[in-house]
């Protein structure tokens, strides 16, 4: 018992892993050939994915137009915790992220644990993303074409599907890319940043041409509680920046590099979402959030629609109407 019990604690040195990263035991290392400016883009992708695409549908329903402070909270504990990383990632400037962190300070149990933990946390992010590119993917159809995928096919089952297939599609084109290797994969991840950046800042632009500053009237209708529940909501966007701490032994100059890029790309994110939060609201009144999330709708096209009025008429009423009669003379 005492045995297991060591084992558990056992913690392996940090020169050691290091000599590993480097080649010395465990064969030729990996090629280091990820420099600052493509390492702060695989943080910003991994951070802006579709959660800012849809989180304001979830969020401003409980926290009315105070959900702008709800994303300034969430940034500030997600830069606690982005210090954190930086603090680990200069010392054990290796790949693995929380677990080699882990297996450094706690021991082996400790590490068995975080790696779960790691992989249950990219699980539930990936599927979310990938079901999320697919509604969008129906939404650009429906938009281009004027044809949607069916339900079925295109939904995950707790909304009426059966098989997601744009989901699956998207999650083996990225397996296949990320096969091919790090230099093809961080080309290709340079262009899908700049693109979602562009996304985002072309939202901006447009919601900003409808801003109403009535919409922030009634700022915080449901008091501190709704603007803290709306950030624990908002914190899920934040999730992602220590992906770059788990490409450490592919970056060089590790030590300088892994910390700066996390500082950027926090620093980025955080000004797009609040940027985003606040055209958004200011575009359209609290209440509508909702109801276009239960709709299972794409809130930010629907909000472009709404501002540049390409979105389909209201149905007629089924009941006529009685008739318009002259005002006597």
């Amino acid at each position: 018992m005492g045995s297991m019990a060591d084992e558990l604690r056992r913690r392996k040195p940090i020169d050691r892993m290091i000599a590993e990263a480097e080649g010395d035991y465990s064969g030729p290392p990996l090629r280091r050939s990820i420099g600052l400016w493509q390492l702060a883009l695989i943080g910003i992708s991994s951070v802006v994915g579709t959660g800012i695409f849809f989180v304001l549908g979830t969020t401003v329903p409980k926290a009315g137009p105070s959900v702008v402070l709800s994303f300034a909270i969430a940034a500030a504990v997600a830069g606690l915790a982005a210090l954190c990383y930086v603090e680990l990632a200069g010392a054990v400037p290796v790949s693995g992220s929380t677990y080699s962190y882990s297996y450094a300070s706690l021991g082996e149990g400790a590490a068995y644990l975080v790696a779960w933990c790691l992989i249950l946390e990219y699980g539930v992010a990936v599927s979310t993303v990938a079901v999320s590119w697919g509604q969008y993917l129906n939404e650009v159809s429906d938009t281009l074409f004027g044809f949607t995928l069916p339900d079925v096919i295109s939904q995950p089952p707790g909304a009426g599907g059966w098989f997601n297939v744009p989901a699956l599609v998207v999650v083996l084109l990225c397996s296949l890319l990320l096969a091919r290797g790090t230099r093809e994969s961080a080309a290709v991840n340079t262009v899908m940043v700049c693109i979602k950046i562009g996304v985002l800042i072309f939202f901006v632009a447009v919601a900003l041409t409808a801003f109403d500053s009535d919409h922030f009237s009634d700022f915080a209708p449901h008091g501190v509680a709704g603007v803290t529940v709306a950030a624990s909501g908002v914190f899920f966007s934040y999730v992602g920046f220590d992906a770059v701490s788990t490409a450490g032994e592919e970056v060089r100059s590790p030590r300088r590099t892994i910390p700066l890029a996390i500082l950027f790309t926090l620093l980025v994110v955080t000004t797009l979402y609040v940027a985003v939060a606040v055209a958004g609201v200011g575009a359209q009144p609290a209440g509508r959030f909702g109801e276009q999330a239960d709709a299972g709708e794409a809130v930010l096209a629907e909000i472009l629609r709404n501002v540049t009025g390409t979105s389909e008429p209201a149905e007629p009423s089924a009941t006529p109407s009685a008739p318009v009669r002259s005002p006597p003379p």
